[in-house]
């Protein structure tokens, strides 16, 4: 990751971008940034990913070289996905002191183990699929889970009480989310199916 050091970062990185993988430069850039790596940014910070290190040492070598030919300073960081707490570890420059005790309290904090209680909506005939579904996710999350129904008359109202750590908590949350709105498409599609 990169933070560019410009006032007008967005259109600072959508130039280096297109610098990158633009056709006019691909030739003379591909040997320093293979097209196994993904350069992406969000406005204010640029990322390139890559598998290993050493295509990313070279990656990260490249864009340091275009942003210096253009006169532009950066922070830069390296950091790896840790699959575990689903998040970005820092790994050079070494976190600081202060630094590593903050990431150890929010690590604690992602572990603190909580129920919480969740809340959806199912179509009658499709509830019993939908139960399952979030019952095998909390299984993948390791996460003990409970369902409790209130039917009503077309749709049933499905609470799931789940404990675990919160960080997983948060990431069943994410998952009830999208199915429910995955359902929410289905049923309103089946619906109009019915209708023609």
């Amino acid at each position: 990751m990169a933070k560019l050091a410009v006032a007008d970062t967005g259109g600072a990185l959508n130039e280096l971008i297109k610098h990158f993988r633009g056709p006019d430069v691909a030739d003379q850039v591909e040997p320093l940034v293979g097209h196994d790596v993904v350069i992406t940014h969000d406005g204010k910070l640029l990322f390139a990913y890559a598998a290993d290190q050493s295509t990313l040492t070279a990656a990260r070598s490249a864009i340091e070289g275009v942003l210096r030919e253009d006169g532009i300073t950066a922070t830069v960081r390296v950091g790896h996905w840790d699959e575990e707490l689903d998040e970005w570890r820092q790994t050079d420059p070494p976190l600081t002191e202060d630094e590593a005790r903050r990431q150890q309290l929010a690590e604690r904090d992602a572990e603190t183990v909580q129920t919480r209680t969740m809340v959806a909506k199912a179509g009658r005939e499709i509830r019993a699929e939908f139960e399952q579904t979030m019952k095998n996710w909390a299984d993948k999350l390791g996460l003990e889970c409970n369902i409790v129904e209130h039917p009503h008359l077309l749709v049933t109202q499905v609470a799931f009480s789940v404990t675990g750590p919160r960080y997983k908590l948060d990431e069943f949350a994410r998952g009830l989310t999208a199915e429910e709105w995955a359902l929410i498409r289905t049923q309103r599609w089946g619906t109009t199916l019915g209708a023609l």
